[in-house]
């Protein structure tokens, strides 16, 4: 029978324990590494949010990462976006960055697709180009991309408009919609939301003043353009049916100006009566074929609901109050507006 020798059996112990404290230490370094890669937060808060642009790839996504130090440690994640297989499953848009993030949590995010969306909010924007302008600066698509396809004839067909009057179909209001909403697709929405908008309700009152839907928003632009207070809309949109109805030129000053492409006129001269447009409603009969801006929702309800009343004239108030001095009667008009007049060439507001 052997005996182990009580110094062999101590340094037995020492290689157990050193191999169980090299275990132990690569271990420790694994997890220190693996936690790194995957679960420390790793956000620098110089942006509140990561764009990922249509047609991105991994490479073109880091380098992004990079240029904008988005994060604390672009490496880690370059690693961590490698081993979760992110190449083939990367999805462009917007994606939120908080700072307790860590790569593991965003890169699920962006393979899932979990955007955070973007509020389009707008109203009262005067031209198609403003609001092809407004919405680039929200979404992905540039301005030129939104205008081709606002102002695309086979599409407003499409839907039952026209190159005219297609930009009645966007009611203004506050919409969710992701950063990489393409052009066609914003289009489509925005049908969409028309759709829910023109409630049997509201389609019969357009039927009853004898108006399609597009005819009463182009009317409501006229009134939004006249109206700086809501309560005095539907006055306004009594007054322009009473003259619609008794086929008397609207002679609505804001078509005259959108005509001349001029918005900081004060006065409306007769050099601008005289350009020849089909928006110039003092030269041609009838609603123009297109709105001279977006309507609010309140301007095309007051046309829908409008005061029934016996004027024909209108002016704004001298005292300047934005208010308008309503009449029946052109002797009474007459004197509003000469009061006005005056009051204009006192202030020395020529045009």
């Amino acid at each position: 029978m052997t005996t182990e020798n009580p110094k062999e059996k101590n340094n037995t112990s020492k290689i157990i324990l050193a191999v169980i404290l090299i275990v132990l230490i690569g271990g420790g370094i694994y997890a220190s590494k693996f936690y790194k890669i995957y679960f420390a937060p790793n956000v620098s808060g110089n942006s509140a949010y990561l764009y990922i642009k249509t047609g991105s790839n991994l490479d073109s996504l880091y380098k992004e990462i990079k240029r904008k130090d988005l994060l604390t440690d672009a490496e880690t994640f370059s690693e961590a976006a490698v081993k979760m297989d992110l190449a083939q499953h990367l999805k462009p848009g917007r994606y939120r960055l908080t700072k307790k993030l860590n790569n593991r949590t965003l890169i699920n995010m962006i393979k899932a697709g979990n955007q955070d969306p973007v509020k389009l909010k707008f109203h009262n924007i005067r031209k198609k180009e403003d609001f092809a302008g407004y919405v680039a600066k929200n979404l992905e698509a540039d301005s030129a991309s939104f205008l081709k396809v606002i102002d695309s004839a086979a599409l407003a067909q499409k839907y039952g408009f026209t190159s005219d009057n297609i930009y009645t179909m966007f009611i203004p209001n506050t919409y969710d919609m992701y950063w990489n909403t393409s052009p066609v697709e914003f289009f489509t929405r925005m049908e969409k939301e028309y759709d829910k908008f023109w409630t049997a309700a509201r389609k019969q009152k357009a039927a009853a003043l004898n108006m399609s839907p597009q005819q009463v928003t182009i009317l409501a632009s006229i009134v939004d353009g006249e109206a700086l207070y809501d309560k005095e809309m539907p006055i306004i949109a009594g007054l322009y049916l009473n003259r619609l109805n008794r086929g008397i030129l609207l002679q609505a000053d804001p078509t005259v100006i959108f005509a001349n492409n001029d918005f900081g006129v004060k006065r409306v001269t007769n050099a601008l009566l005289r350009i020849d447009s089909k928006y110039n409603t003092y030269k041609y009969l009838g609603l123009p074929p297109g709105p001279i801006m977006m309507p609010s929702i309140n301007a095309i309800d007051a046309v829908l609901n409008h005061d029934k009343n016996n004027y024909i004239y209108m002016c704004a108030k001298a005292d300047f109050s934005g208010y308008h001095a309503f009449a029946e009667t052109k002797a009474q008009h007459e004197i509003n507006a000469n009061l006005y007049r005056a009051a204009l060439n006192k202030r020395k507001i020529f045009k």
